[in-house]
């Protein structure tokens, strides 16, 4: 993977104290989000970018780590135990020997390319860099199991999304990531959902809230009323003087638990009582007489 500059891409120093790098980050964040630029890919590629070099500025052990190696950054554990090992190696070798500024460069090269790269008389493996991605679904999308095919790197992938997934939860895909480093294993893909929820329900895990006016006869009266679930419309029955504000479960009509098929949560709704307006005269008299009765 190219060697990007993530000082460079926020527009900021090295030197940059973590407020610098909140303020740069937010104010190139909103100018290139991608909800204001709908369609412009140029502008979502500088989104991933700008929150790639965020993610690891604002972190002050990832921020050393970019600082010390640089492109290397998420090797610099692997680095720095095989150069341990290589001193070692070298000392037991030649006591009165340094370790020379052309080995050390040598040493750095051959791990990440240019060179069979060794410690302690074996070869070095690398797992690949992790990618991070972000997906952003209509909450009826992850309503039922479906499969997507993902562009990352320049490369098609084509997934399965599970029904159920949760706003803000992260999947891993397996050896998706950067190609590993002398044989090691290619690095993972993780992917974060973005679940939007335009609906009239309110999700809160696998169970739906709603509300549904009810007027004040069916309420004083009971009988039956038609509502809608995720998956379309029931028939529901409302008991005689049901009053405002009562719940009543509609069970198995909620969101797919999480990889668990056929199993869903509840529906729960609420009533929320209706007062009739612009009542005629003979309603009011016949309102008026209902009251002398109580």
């Amino acid at each position: 993977m190219a060697f990007i500059d993530y000082y460079k891409t926020l527009g900021i120093s090295k030197s940059a104290t973590d407020a610098v790098i909140k303020k740069a980050y937010r104010k190139l964040a909103r100018k290139h989000h991608p909800d204001l630029n709908p369609n412009d890919k140029k502008a979502e590629q500088k989104f991933k970018e700008i929150n790639e070099a965020n993610e690891v500025l604002s972190n002050p052990e990832n921020r050393k780590k970019y600082d010390d190696h640089g492109e290397h950054w998420q090797h610099a554990e692997e680095y720095e135990k095989a150069k341990q090992q290589n001193q070692y190696q070298r000392s037991t070798q030649n006591p009165q020997g340094g370790y020379s500024e052309e080995d050390f460069s040598d040493f750095f090269g051959s791990m990440f390319g240019g060179g069979s790269s060794r410690a302690g008389g074996r070869e070095v493996k690398f797992k690949g860099q992790d990618f991070n991605a972000q997906l952003k679904l209509d909450l009826k999308e992850v309503y039922t199991t479906h499969k997507r095919t993902l562009t990352v790197n320049n490369k098609n992938i084509r997934i399965t999304i599970p029904a159920g997934i949760e706003n803000g939860q992260v999947i891993k895909i397996k050896g998706h990531g950067g190609k590993g480093v002398n044989g090691g294993p290619n690095g993972d893909l993780y992917i974060e959902f973005s679940v939007v929820n335009q609906s009239q329900f309110k999700r809160d895990g696998h169970n739906l809230y709603a509300s549904v006016d009810l007027d004040i006869y069916k309420a004083l009266l009971g009988g039956e009323i038609m509502v809608n679930t995720f998956d379309g419309k029931v028939k529901l029955t409302v008991k005689p003087e049901t009053q405002n504000g009562t719940k009543v479960k509609l069970k198995g009509k909620g969101f797919p638990k999480y990889k668990k098929e056929e199993q869903f949560g509840d529906l729960f709704i609420t009533y929320n009582l209706k007062m009739p307006k612009n009542l005629t005269a003979k309603e009011k008299e016949l309102f008026t007489e209902l009251s002398k009765l109580r």
